[in-house]
């Protein structure tokens, strides 16, 4: 069982930046940050494979959002510059831990609040 820990949710106004960091208790094929606000879907927002280093991002937040990992720590942060009202949600990570598409374990999630 592969525990997920999330930190660093909070307010910002527009314009600026936040960090969320996802520790996990073990490292896991690839950990992807997603997002739901009110009302809508739980969509991906960003993707790291673990041991390569390979990442992706949703075309609403490339360019502005940095995933990354620190091995050392076992820990996959996502940087979130020019912040937007828009990103306004609940940020989960969650866990892949084979390349089957299928998330096994998420976090419990934080919350972002965006204000303009």
């Amino acid at each position: 069982q592969v525990q997920l820990v999330e930190s660093g949710g909070g307010s910002v106004q527009a314009g600026g930046s936040l960090r969320l960091s996802c520790a996990a208790s073990e490292r896991t094929y690839s950990v992807h940050w997603l997002r739901q606000a009110p009302g809508t879907e739980r969509e991906f927002a960003a993707g790291i494979h673990w041991a390569s280093g390979l990442t992706t991002y949703a075309d609403s937040v490339k360019g502005r959002f940095t995933i990354s990992r620190d091995n050392a720590k076992n820990t996959v942060y996502l940087d979130m510059n020019s912040l937007k009202p828009e990103d306004t949600a609940v940020y989960y990570c969650a866990a892949q831990m084979d390349r089957s598409g299928q998330y096994h374990y998420w976090g419990q999630g934080t919350q972002v609040t965006v204000s303009s």
